[in-house]
């Protein structure tokens, strides 16, 4: 059965009754309806931030690896610590990192984001509008948009439901 047969409901999208939807009939009915979600509810607020990739790499790396010194983000980066360290001092003017004495020794400054970084980054990751997608769920009861994340966590091959982490964290 393709997508274009299966029965419209009156206020919803083509279903299947529950029963009957094969996987093989799955495959192509979600695959259109994914891509309708995915139009319609994309962000349409232009580029995602004026952040350069050679920006962006140092926040995503301090994300994931924590403070290090201007140094060690160089040499995981694979380029000079001049050019790193012009764009740590960019990124610390915009209030997306911040230089601190390293606590086991005190000669080292490392650098960390700060929450507007870590914020930054969350930004430039979402590729949804939190406006749209809010709409849309306030169209479902609170039990299908339970549902409906569970089902796709299952999907997802996520069956342990998890908050979504965000990028960074308080250093360890």
């Amino acid at each position: 059965m393709t997508p274009s047969e299966l029965p419209t409901q009156p206020d919803g999208p083509r279903v299947q009754q529950v029963d009957a939807l094969t996987a093989e009939a799955f495959a192509p009915a979600f695959e259109q309806l994914y891509a309708r979600a995915f139009l319609q509810l994309h962000r349409r607020d232009g580029k995602r931030s004026a952040m350069s990739g050679a920006s962006r790499a140092v926040l995503l790396h301090l994300a994931h690896t924590g403070p290090l010194t201007v140094g060690e983000a160089a040499k995981h980066l694979d380029r000079a610590q001049s050019v790193v360290s012009d764009i740590v001092t960019q990124l610390e003017q915009k209030g997306l990192l911040a230089r601190e004495s390293d606590p086991a020794d005190r000669r080292r400054t490392l650098v960390w984001l700060t929450p507007d970084g870590r914020a930054a980054l969350d930004r430039e990751r979402s590729v949804l509008s939190a406006d749209l997608v809010t709409a849309a769920a306030d169209r479902l009861t609170p039990a299908e948009r339970a549902v409906l994340l569970e089902t796709l966590r299952r999907l997802v091959g996520a069956d342990v439901p998890a908050p979504v982490p965000t990028l960074g964290g308080d250093p360890a």
